[in-house]
């Protein structure tokens, strides 16, 4: 395949620029179409989980993110530093650290803002840390970033929010440039390069905060929060700025990295409506309510510190209630219910139940 595509194509005119590049990123590149077809037809097909996946979209020149792959046979690393790629030569590099092991592939990145970036892929064994006693419930917020059960709180940073001020100045200066002009690009550089910096800034601060948690703590135990729709609401530039899906993805990466435990709490638990000493259903509260008094033992409450703890509690019924086992000693798992079929058409008294037949009956309970 990849001597018909690749071979073939270079030996015509119109293809005759493919030799300019290493044949290592063009096999690369044809692997990756290849997934992305399989991954676009499983999901048409249902056989793939997740979200809708569109069909594969071909890269432009004029993108201002590019990258190209090399595996084991593309590069090497020279003792003296530098990356050599095929047909590229030494490359110096700025290694932020020293690689685990041998690298199996490299990618080179360009971003936005201008910069290279090279990403190295490793197989690294586990690195099992000590186990401890400490569990821990996290609720997340915008108030505060996030309230741990045992009374920690993390304040949110708002990096975005620090830097509008000067995203807003970079962005006005390139909308007065003119469109196609080299100092357009030099400002759009300028805007990316802003964008960046928060970027990074976010990302460092989440691995710090992450690292720590992982270290300190045995079990951790998340809300379910569905960003993608309160991305979509008025708190929406809020909810971005927070980061909530990097942070639980960096502890689930991190969790399985050195033997911790991640949990993850359905989205429907009313962690803010429950009193985490007695148990009482309080009811729904709007979100300007930052504490209140239990309505059945009198206890008062930090609305995000009792949702920390309700989290905790849940999260470890659910490991102790592992599918396969029972609910509580000596109770059987309830068998699921089964679908009861409606009437969809309304019926002469107004209602959606199909007429009952004479002497039929019901459909019986079990």
């Amino acid at each position: 395949m990849a001597k018909a595509v690749i071979t073939d194509a270079k030996r015509t005119a119109e293809r005759a620029w493919l030799a300019a590049v290493s044949v290592d990123a063009l096999q690369s590149s044809l692997r990756d179409l290849d997934a992305a077809y399989r991954g676009f037809f499983d999901a048409v097909s249902g056989k793939r989980r997740g979200g809708r996946m569109g069909l594969p979209v071909f890269k432009s020149r004029k993108d201002s993110r590019q990258s190209i792959r090399f595996s084991r046979n593309g590069f090497r690393i020279r003792g003296n530093g530098k990356l050599n790629l095929a047909k590229i030569g030494d490359v110096r590099v700025k290694w932020s650290r020293k690689l685990p092991a041998d690298p199996s592939s490299v990618t080179i990145i360009l971003d936005g803002a201008g910069r290279y970036h090279a990403s190295f892929v490793v197989d690294v064994e586990p690195e099992a840390l000590p186990e401890l006693d400490a569990e821990v419930g996290i609720d997340l917020g915008l108030a505060t970033y996030a309230v741990l059960s045992d009374g920690t709180v993390i304040d949110n940073p708002r990096f975005l929010r620090k830097a509008e001020k000067r995203l807003k100045a970079a962005q006005r200066e390139l909308s007065r440039k003119a469109k196609g002009s080299k100092n357009r690009a030099k400002a759009r550089i300028k805007v990316a390069k802003a964008h960046a910096k928060v970027a990074d800034t976010r990302k460092d601060w989440l691995h710090k905060q992450t690292t720590r948690i992982v270290r300190e703590t045995q079990a951790i135990y998340l809300e379910d929060l569905n960003v993608r729709g309160l991305a979509r609401g008025r708190l929406a530039k809020s909810v971005h700025d927070a980061g909530w899906s990097t942070f639980r993805r960096m502890l689930e990466e991190k969790a399985a990295r050195y033997g911790r435990t991640v949990g993850i709490v359905h989205r429907m638990f009313p962690s803010s409506q429950l009193c985490s000493v007695c148990g009482h259903r309080d009811g729904p509260k709007p979100l300007a309510v930052r504490a209140w008094v239990c309505g059945a033992c009198g206890v008062s409450h930090d609305r995000d510190l009792n949702a920390a703890r309700n989290i905790l509690a849940a999260g470890r019924a659910d490991r102790l209630n592992a599918p396969g086992g029972p609910v509580r000693p000596g109770v059987a798992i309830p068998r699921q219910a089964r679908p009861v079929e409606r009437g969809t058409h309304r019926n002469a008294d107004g209602t959606g139940r199909k007429p009952r037949a004479d002497g039929a009956a019901g459909i019986p309970a079990r």
